[in-house]
């Protein structure tokens, strides 16, 4: 059942200010809209269970803390993109799989201007509307991403709920290494040394929770950097 929270509380939490709260339909270009959640608790005997049950926390503090930290990581993502470095495993080599995803730039100073709005209870979740306005630089490099020399791929990430907002972000990660590897399987015949690129969020993310694990679906459009590949057996 969904519940309406003591809307004024709830947005001062947020935001430090009042305003009017509403929502518009989805949109990914010029002015951002996502909408997000938090879990009201954070999971059992995890630090985050033990530092959300100070007194002085509100019994708002852990979501909103994981709104906080959530919102700017996916803007980050759908903003500037994130680096990647793949090497695919390859057990006739001996060669272990590693993968590593990093921000191409932060958002730094830009993330205060995340406008949170028309928090709900639903399911002891705290759900809010994120909203972001792109710059007419964000806009151009957009459009550059959009670009039909940058294919579209997708993938699905899993990380444990127990790891809280590090889980999200590995659930994430694990999204761009499986969308990475099954798009360069069907490109590449042989197996490379090294893979390395870049990615952008395309479109709205999608996060669930199934058997105590973060669920990630996220759509990209993908630049391949470099190709390395294996000089003999």
């Amino acid at each position: 059942m969904e519940r309406r929270l003591p809307v004024i509380l709830l947005l001062l939490v947020l935001t430090g200010t009042s305003g009017v709260l509403y929502t518009q339909e989805l949109s990914q270009t010029d002015h951002i809209q996502l909408m997000l959640w938090a879990d009201l608790d954070a999971y059992p005997e995890t630090a985050a269970a033990e530092k959300n049950a100070h007194p002085d926390d509100s019994v708002f503090s852990y979501p909103v803390r994981r709104l906080k930290e959530l919102a700017p990581y996916l803007f980050t993502g759908m903003i500037y993109g994130w680096d990647y470095e793949y090497t695919p495993s390859d057990k006739l080599r001996g060669v272990s799989e590693y993968f590593e995803c990093t921000e191409i730039h932060p958002l730094g100073n830009d993330s205060k201007k995340i406008i949170y709005k028309a928090p709900w209870i639903e399911n002891n979740r705290l759900y809010c509307w994120i909203e972001f306005d792109r710059t007419p630089a964000m806009l151009e490099s957009l459009n550059y991403w959009k670009s039909i020399v940058h294919p579209k791929i997708q993938g699905s990430g899993k990380g444990n709920v127990m790891d809280g907002f590090d889980g999200i972000q590995n659930a994430c990660k694990d999204s761009v290494k499986n969308a990475v590897r099954e798009f360069y399987r069907k490109e590449i015949k042989n197996k490379p040394k090294l893979i390395t690129g870049k990615v952008l969020i395309n479109g709205v993310p999608r996060l669930s929770i199934d058997s105590g694990r973060y669920v990630v679906e996220l759509d990209f459009f993908l630049e391949t950097g470099r190709i390395i590949k294996y000089t003999q057996f």
